[in-house]
């Protein structure tokens, strides 16, 4: 089985660490495998290409670009592909298309980031909703990453039938605690083994309300606040630690999961408790993570714990979603004392064996679909 997978583009962000995790996990059972990114082939590309996996960019220009569409279906056809796989917005509504115009029939796609009133960070529209359906059903099916995206594609329109539910999913062997990793974060960040340390994850972009968390932790003397990320926001994300007086115990640590700093298992090893602020997600892979690496958890939503039943992550709390909210977690939680948790059920499930799982089973279904359809010609 050959198969493509087009992407919006490869800088640092979940969805891009998702399609890098997939390939690693598929190659025992897919011949070959290639990626292309429409733009911004950045520092995830790396990693996939150190992991073995030709990847190109396809150099579009923006979302207007239709002169990238002829290219991408000649790509297609050349490398004679069983299967094609797109992720993310652009790249679903430029590969579908491109697919069906090469004659591939067998087409999966992988809706990372549909949130409630915004997709990937941008408003909805009716435009963008129109666009979509019609593209949808050029496809084989679109795989939810999580049961409340699969049920926002129902909102939209697109049929029950169509919406595979698969959830993303994590090595939690990255993330397992290492008191030794502790220490030497700690003590390359300055701080002290008894500093209460409060971490985030994600791309510095205003959808993550970093600047919040910030608000709160400064709120909350002497507790301290590790920011893995990268984006648009870091300025502002500073300028909000200088203002709340808290400049001395804010550090952001640089890009998540590619090496940036300590990395995120090391911001999760020296952290006490994990708190995602956002108010929108689609699943929330950063705090199955923290929960991977024994991290209590606060969130102001994340589909990936809510969508599962309360036991299977005790460490796992919701809190409100104002800075006065979550400073006040914050503050009950350390006053509970740091702790170290079992890794809970949850992990297990969200499993990156399992994702693959579901995708390679999706692609079988697909390729079988395709196949009925041409015997039927």
């Amino acid at each position: 089985m050959k198969v493509l997978h087009v992407i919006t583009g490869l800088g640092v962000g979940g969805a891009e660490q998702q399609l890098r995790l997939l390939l690693r996990q598929t190659a025992a059972e897919v011949a070959q495998a290639r990626v292309v990114a429409l733009t911004n082939a950045g520092a995830v590309a790396d990693g996939i290409r150190a992991d073995g996996f030709e990847v190109t960019d396809l150099g579009m220009r923006g979302n207007r670009d239709l002169a990238a569409l002829p290219r991408l279906v000649r790509l297609i056809r050349a490398g004679r592909f069983d299967v094609v796989h797109t992720h993310l917005y652009r790249a679903c509504v430029y590969g579908r298309i491109a697919a069906r115009l090469a004659g591939v029939r067998a087409v999966v796609a992988t809706e990372h980031s549909l949130g409630a009133s915004q997709i990937e960070g941008r408003p909805l529209s009716a435009g963008t909703r129109a666009l979509y359906r019609a593209t949808e059903r050029l496809g084989s099916g679109t795989a939810a990453v999580s049961a409340t995206v699969a049920g926002r594609l129902r909102a939209w329109g697109v049929p029950e039938q169509r919406i595979h539910v698969v959830p993303n999913g994590i090595d939690p062997e990255r993330f397992r605690f290492d008191p030794a990793v502790r220490a030497a974060v700690r003590r390359s960040l300055g701080l002290d083994r008894a500093d209460y340390v409060v971490a985030g994850v994600g791309r510095l972009v205003p959808g993550k309300r970093f600047e919040l968390l910030v608000r709160a932790v400064a709120a909350n003397p002497g507790t301290y606040l590790l920011l893995a990320g990268t984006g648009p926001e870091r300025d502002r994300v500073l300028r909000t630690a200088v203002e709340t007086g808290a400049a001395d115990r804010v550090r952001i640590v640089g890009d998540p999961r590619d090496g940036g700093g300590p990395g995120v298992p090391g911001v999760l090893a020296a952290a006490d408790l994990f708190v995602s602020p956002s108010a929108e997600e689609a699943f929330g892979l950063a705090a199955v993570e923290a929960l991977a690496a024994g991290l209590p958890v606060l969130y102001a939503a994340c589909p990936a714990i809510e969508d599962l039943p309360p036991r299977d992550a005790p460490g796992a709390s919701r809190t409100g979603g104002s800075a006065e909210e979550i400073a006040e977690a914050i503050g009950r939680q350390r006053r509970a004392g740091p702790v170290r948790l079992a890794v809970p059920a949850a992990v297990a499930h969200y499993h990156i064996a399992n994702t693959a799982d579901r995708v390679l089973a999706l692609y079988a279904a697909a390729l079988g679909s395709a196949r009925k359809k041409r015997a039927s010609v």
